[in-house]
């Protein structure tokens, strides 16, 4: 383990070297290599298929890492995944509700898998606009935007270390897409760490952050605010895998 902490940097949340992830023998990752630093707010940016989802997952322990190395918060990911997925919470499309619980039960779940309060669930809710008769119904009952105000209340009460979101945005109104914003710059200034996926522009994203484009399973351009990209990936998406 020290071994891990050392090669991760005394101040890296996410180090891949090389990260390779093949998926039904396709290259999802084809040897991406990434820093992102304590506290940090890095949008993650690509078209479909270019292995954004796949990235989020192999730093929360989900994906299996095929080959090179991958450590997360000081954690590697393949001799030490429990570790990593007590450390992260992690975002998907699909939210990871349970149908048949009310949006409160959802949310106190994680709470009671955390040490959380029932005051920190109302606090959520409140933060996320999930009011008392939204709360009280059950997930399987909720519009897609309701879905996602609650998933993130869930997100937000685990208070992970490191946020993975993929497209957190999709599905809310502007009012919520603006407090979401705010809760995320919030996590950073706290010492989280938030990597998140979107397609949009910065138009409707406007906040001081990396941006960081993957293509063809490799990170391509790597822009920090008021720098110019660094341009990455182009001559490796070319190597013979």
């Amino acid at each position: 383990m020290a071994r891990d902490t050392a090669m991760a940097g005394g101040n890296l949340a996410i180090r891949l070297d090389g990260a390779v992830v093949a998926l039904g023998g396709f290259p999802a990752l084809a040897g991406v290599d990434l820093q992102v630093r304590n506290g940090e707010l890095v949008a993650l940016r690509g078209a479909n298929g270019t292995g954004k989802s796949t990235l989020l997952r192999l730093c929360a322990g989900l994906t299996p890492l095929t080959r090179g190395t991958a450590l997360v918060l000081g954690h590697n990911v393949v001799t030490q995944r429990d570790s990593v997925r007590s450390l992260v919470g992690l975002l998907g499309h699909d939210n990871g509700l349970y149908d048949d619980l009310t949006a409160r039960e959802n949310v106190r779940f994680v709470a009671d898998l955390v040490g959380a309060t029932n005051s920190d669930v109302d606090s959520v809710l409140a933060r996320l606009g999930v009011d008392a008769r939204v709360a009280a119904t059950r997930a399987g009952a909720l519009s897609a935007g309701q879905r996602r105000r609650t998933a993130l209340a869930s997100l937000l009460v685990r208070r992970a270390q490191l946020w993975l979101l993929d497209e957190p945005h999709a599905g809310l109104d502007s009012a919520a897409r603006s407090e979401l914003d705010d809760i995320l710059r919030e996590a950073t200034s706290s010492g989280a760490t938030v990597l998140y996926t979107t397609h949009e522009s910065d138009a409707r994203d406007a906040h001081p952050r990396r941006t960081i484009t993957l293509a063809g399973g490799v990170v391509a351009h790597d822009v920090s605010p008021g720098t110019h990209a660094t341009h990455m990936g182009a001559e490796r998406a070319e190597r013979p895998r």
